[in-house]
């Protein structure tokens, strides 16, 4: 990135490791909204440097990829052939820079990178022992999904203590919730360790809720004593058909209206909690401080996760208690990295999945039959993901990995 909505593909050298650094390999990364925001704002961005116009940073945050060489200092605990993934908040000092924002050499976007040591001082170069390379680069959304569950907090009447989490067998509801993050927020919400009696969940968007049931139905949700519920809230008044209040309220996107509904929607000691960060800094949606005051309403904003939220989120999935395959709908090469980007609130759809090594356009999931009528490689994608209910897998990686063209004429598994 260079600047506002200037994004380009290029290759370049990277500089001698250091003792303290590590050079890696990425395979995969999926790209986040986050970085569409950090695109439209260039420098303007709080993790964005003032002089990318001359020393560019590369983008992309949820990456997972081996470990090539490592430096002196950082040799007794990592090693070549180690795979990894990395929490990109590090908290350095208290800066916000991060890898995907703030650095030249380290970004998602990538075949190559050079982890700086202050990675690996905070603990955020994390070990990967599973198989497929894109659960790793799905364990950062999903410890945003895990760290927004555990900043909400609830405080028992007549006392001033926090319980931090949602409600043990409250109600809950998720706004704008059949989107990607949406689908990260139903997932942990029915498997995971803390769970809402009731669930509602709401959006604006047929196609998306159907796909939403398709994937955790009312009836696997009641097999984990969740009650669940799908409403289409449009054309509807704010807050018809969503009956009694909720303990926890998540706000899955940066609409005013959506805002003022979580509002009106909490019950008492209810927790509203505003997951989807906006572009504009000057953002405001009004709030009933009447309802806030004497009913002890609470507001909580989290951006991002922490290393234990990654470290939960690696464990759930290890045990297949979550599976965040559920939100990728679309898969691609580094080529596709800077159009998807900057065009990425316009691409219907979940998640965006690119492996960095190979040369190929965004195309959704749902396209592969089609596409596969002229060409034998997505017509055998198309067959490996109908057989796990039309959903990214492992077995597709693998085959995308082998057979798909590389980028920049070499391919990043067979050179060093």
């Amino acid at each position: 990135m260079y600047g506002r909505g200037d994004l380009r593909l290029e290759s370049f050298d990277l500089p001698e490791v250091r003792e303290d650094e590590i050079l890696a390999h990425i395979v995969s990364d999926s790209l986040c909204m986050s970085s569409y925001k950090a695109a439209m704002q260039g420098s303007k961005h709080k993790r964005v440097p003032e002089d990318i116009a001359d020393f560019p940073v590369m983008i992309g945050h949820e990456f997972c990829g081996e470990i090539v060489s490592v430096g002196s200092k950082w040799a007794r605990k990592y090693r070549a052939g180690d795979r990894f993934t990395i929490q990109p908040a590090l908290n350095y000092r208290g800066s916000l820079d991060a890898p995907g924002y703030s650095y030249r050499w380290i970004g998602g976007s990538a075949t190559y990178i050079v982890i700086p040591n202050e990675v690996m001082e905070m603990n955020c170069l994390l070990r990967y022992d599973q198989k497929a390379y894109y659960f790793g680069s799905l364990s950062e959304p999903m410890s945003c999904i895990v760290g927004a569950f555990r900043a909400s907090y609830h405080v028992p009447q007549g006392t001033y203590e926090h319980k931090m989490g949602i409600k043990p067998g409250g109600a809950m509801a998720i706004l704008a919730g059949a989107g990607p993050m949406g689908l990260g927020v139903i997932d942990l919400a029915i498997h995971g360790d803390i769970r809402p009696r009731k669930l509602v969940v709401t959006d604006i968007d047929d196609a998306r809720l159907k796909r939403a049931e398709f994937l955790f139905s009312r009836a696997e949700a009641a097999k984990n004593g969740v009650e669940l519920t799908y409403f289409n809230t449009a054309g509807q008044v704010m807050g018809d058909g969503l009956v009694g209040k909720f303990d926890d309220v998540f706000v899955m996107a940066p609409v005013v209206g959506l805002i003022e509904q979580a509002d009106r929607m909490l019950g008492r000691d209810g927790c509203m909690n505003f997951f989807a960060g906006p572009t504009n800094i000057d953002f405001l949606a009004r709030i009933n401080f009447y309802e806030l005051h004497y009913s002890s309403h609470h507001i909580v904003g989290t951006s991002g996760g922490n290393t234990e939220d990654m470290m939960i989120s690696l464990e759930l999935m290890r045990k297949v208690r979550i599976n965040p395959s559920v939100m990728i709908t679309h898969v691609g090469g580094l080529n596709a990295v800077p159009e998807t980007t900057l065009n990425l609130p316009k691409i219907p759809g979940g998640k965006k999945l690119i492996y960095t090594n190979v040369n190929l356009p965004l195309t959704a999931i749902g396209d592969f039959e089609k596409l596969g009528e002229a060409d034998e490689f997505w017509a055998d994608l198309a067959v490996i993901c109908a057989r796990n209910k039309g959903i990214w897998n492992n077995e597709a990686e693998e085959y995308l990995i082998a057979k798909a063209p590389a980028i920049g004429g070499y391919n990043g598994f067979q050179e060093s």
